[in-house]
């Protein structure tokens, strides 16, 4: 058994310690967000969060990933309540076939995780490992940057009550 931490819960798989964290994803938990796309790491289809930081997770052992935190795009949100970035890329369109969305979400992520204001070109910069076929760059870099800035928003948001509450 190899224990994770998968979208803040721990869970136990009995997979063979060499299989793709992709394949146990989607095979045995059933979490579909992440997608076969290359098998090779270089498209960005089944890109997830392993502590935070993005990693093709088609290329990546489960078993080098006993204890580590897995963050999916379901993690992130559900269909009644998408996080704030799945909100923006809803709102900016930004998905046409979808099949790079969740990997580029995940990217998005691990950006503004540690860069709250960043530049468009620091966004272009972090999802540029990603693949998108479809063309729809600009709005994926207006869905980051909407998701910034309403994570600002709502952090003034907070100091602002904190402030006036005290």
């Amino acid at each position: 058994m190899i224990a994770l931490i998968l979208n803040g819960r721990s869970v136990e798989v009995d997979d063979e310690p060499r299989t793709p964290l992709l394949y146990v994803l989607r095979d045995t938990l059933e979490l579909n967000g992440a997608k076969f796309g290359c098998g090779l790491g270089q498209c960005g289809a089944c890109t997830v969060l392993v502590d935070g930081a993005p990693v093709f997770s088609c290329v990546v052992p489960v078993g080098d990933l006993a204890g580590r935190r897995i963050t999916t795009v379901e993690g992130l949100g559900t269909r009644q309540r998408p996080g704030a970035l799945q909100q923006a890329f809803i709102e900016e369109q930004a998905a046409q076939c979808g099949y790079c969305t969740a990997g580029m979400i995940l990217r998005a992520q691990a950006l503004l995780e540690r860069n709250a204001s960043p530049t468009d070109e620091q966004i272009r910069s972090a999802l540029e490992p990603n693949l998108c076929r479809c063309g729809t760059h600009i709005r994926i870099v207006r869905a980051v940057r909407r998701a910034a800035r309403e994570r600002q928003r709502a952090a003034a948001d907070g100091v602002s009550r904190l402030g006036g509450a005290g």
